[in-house]
């Protein structure tokens, strides 16, 4: 996938590099020459332009990635006009950085599709998110392991349990699965609520909307991951 990084202050650069670093390609764009040139090893292309510059910005091609991040936070002003900028060049997907809840709410009106409100720490977090968005959660254990919450490969969908063997295939163990099933609220509307199963059969059939929960070494996840991204992406 193709990501743009508007903004590389010391958030922006932490997610473009780790972006960068877990496959994706990245365009950076910052009008600071300095920042600009600390980031050119890092990613895949680099360019020194204003970000509230509609022709400079789509000269750069911005309106053709599939995930633009708006990564200024405190410089409101330029944030909002970004984030306006990046709808009116029909970017599929823009993620926009806030500093206050006011600005994440002026964001979402003016075209973000997401809003955050985060620090520097956060930046690998949500590049995890970008590029695995099959992973819901996951919770760092002691020694190397890690919980996950897990969208299922599509061949996985159908077979029981006992069949996928994630344990011997992938070296990682089913703990829980979760599944969304049909309800009707108090009001008579029809909804769904999360069905968590923590102790699955192994003749359990995997759903279409099921989410595995998973435990395993940080690798083991990582392997897994992997060969659902490539999936995603055929």
């Amino acid at each position: 996938m193709e990501y743009a990084v508007l903004g590389l202050g010391r958030f922006g650069s932490k997610l473009a590099q780790a972006l960068f670093a877990r496959g994706g390609d990245v365009i950076a764009v910052d009008s600071d020459k300095d920042a600009v040139e600390r980031l050119k090893e890092h990613v895949s292309h680099i360019a020194i332009a204003d970000c509230t510059d509609e022709l400079a910005l789509r000269n750069l091609g911005i309106q053709d990635v599939d995930v633009a991040v708006v990564a200024i936070g405190e410089k409101i002003e330029i944030s909002i006009l970004t984030t306006a900028i990046l709808r009116r060049l029909g970017v599929h997907r823009i993620m926009s950085r806030a500093v206050t809840k006011m600005q994440a709410q002026i964001l979402t009106e003016v075209g973000a599709h997401e809003v955050f409100i985060l620090e520097e720490s956060m930046g690998e977090q949500i590049a995890k998110k970008l590029i695995a968005p099959h992973i819901h959660e996951n919770i760092t254990l002691s020694s190397g392991h890690s919980l996950v919450e897990m969208t299922p490969r599509q061949d996985f969908i159908g077979k029981t349990l006992k069949e996928l063997n994630l344990r011997a295939a992938y070296g990682v163990n089913v703990i829980a699965v979760k599944r969304k099933i049909p309800d009707i609220s108090e009001n008579g509307e029809n909804t769904t609520r999360i069905e968590l199963n923590d102790l699955p059969s192994p003749d359990q059939k995997i759903r279409q909307d099921d989410i595995l929960v998973l435990v395993g070494s940080n690798q083991r996840i990582e392997d897994l991951s992997k060969v659902i991204e490539q999936e995603n992406h055929l």
